[in-house]
């Protein structure tokens, strides 16, 4: 893997794809656009977008589509955040009944200038999905929170199935791609997790691309199961525009599948790992690969709603 950052690299074959449309990709573009309502798919630019809401799946963007942090990977724009808006957590519940999710996941922008860094609206959304959303699983990708326990306790108390908080990259990388974090504070808080209750799993995920050695990212790996992540995801970083990180190289797929097979000889229950993996991607079936591996007839009736 090349350490240097070289620019105008040219995509190669693999990352080229055929974007699936539909009338299912416009359903959902206009429910969410009823409901007014943000995605990550489409704030941060995914490139499985089209063949999510084709398959009637969307990861929501909680808290506004401003965030208060400015990332260098990241294409979500960086800004003065919205007041959060208490009706927020019902248009979610709906949203997911009328598309019939039976799993949902549910992120945000960063949110430092909230005292509890938005954990109470991630707590409500939970909630109501709780109350009105047929059942589904609830995974939530959280932001670190700042290392504040107290929040991180608000969203475990109202247990999620999944919780997942992305490493995003290597220790080594963080100064350059998220100089607002801190890779030891990530790790703390899935550890917390892993502590707080053997029935939430535990995911996290991380794009290579970015200049990493492969001796970081096994060391990755190994901190990652070590703080008792169980799931994890590794893609491909893509350059959203010119004012991002530029890609150092692009992993070719027999590499990711490499890295799939070390990550399950480490212990990690689930992984996924391809250049168009992101962390929430087929996120319902990784957790369900989890759960059937652990305890196959725990997943008997969820099966059978399916």
């Amino acid at each position: 893997m090349t350490a240097g950052v070289h620019h105008h690299i040219r995509k190669p074959h693999w990352l080229k794809r055929q974007l699936p449309q539909g009338p299912e990709f416009e359903q959902i573009r206009g429910l969410l656009r009823q409901k007014k309502l943000h995605t990550v798919c489409q704030e941060a630019r995914c490139p499985n977008m089209w063949e999510c809401f084709s398959c009637k799946t969307a990861t929501f963007l909680i808290m506004g589509a401003h965030c208060s942090r400015n990332c260098r990977f990241c294409a979500v724009e960086h800004g003065i955040p919205e007041p959060l808006d208490p009706d927020e957590p019902r248009r979610v519940a709906e949203a997911v009944r009328q598309m019939g999710l039976r799993y949902v996941v549910i992120t945000s922008v960063t949110r430092d200038d909230l005292s509890d860094g938005g954990a109470s609206q991630f707590a409500a959304v939970i909630q109501a999905l709780r109350n009105g959303a047929d059942n589904a699983r609830i995974e939530v990708l959280i932001p670190d929170f700042q290392g504040c326990r107290h929040a991180l306790k608000t969203v475990l108390d109202a247990a999620p199935d999944v919780l997942n908080h992305n490493i995003e990259t290597v220790a080594r990388l963080y100064p350059v791609a998220r100089p607002q974090a801190d890779y030891r504070q990530s790790l703390t808080l899935l550890r917390r997790v892993a502590d707080h209750a053997n029935d939430i799993d535990v995911k996290s995920g991380l794009m290579v691309g970015l200049g990493e050695t492969e001796p970081e990212l096994m060391q990755t790996f190994a901190d990652l199961r070590d703080a008792g992540c169980r799931i994890l995801t590794i893609g491909q970083y893509l350059q959203p525009s010119r004012s991002h990180l530029p890609v150092a190289s692009f992993i070719p797929p027999e590499i990711f599948e490499k890295w799939r097979e070390i990550g399950l000889n480490m212990g990690f229950a689930e992984v996924a790992s391809a250049p168009f993996v992101r962390s929430s991607y087929q996120a319902r079936h990784l957790y369900e690969a989890v759960d059937r591996c652990l305890c196959p007839s725990s997943r008997a009736d969820s099966d059978t709603r399916s």
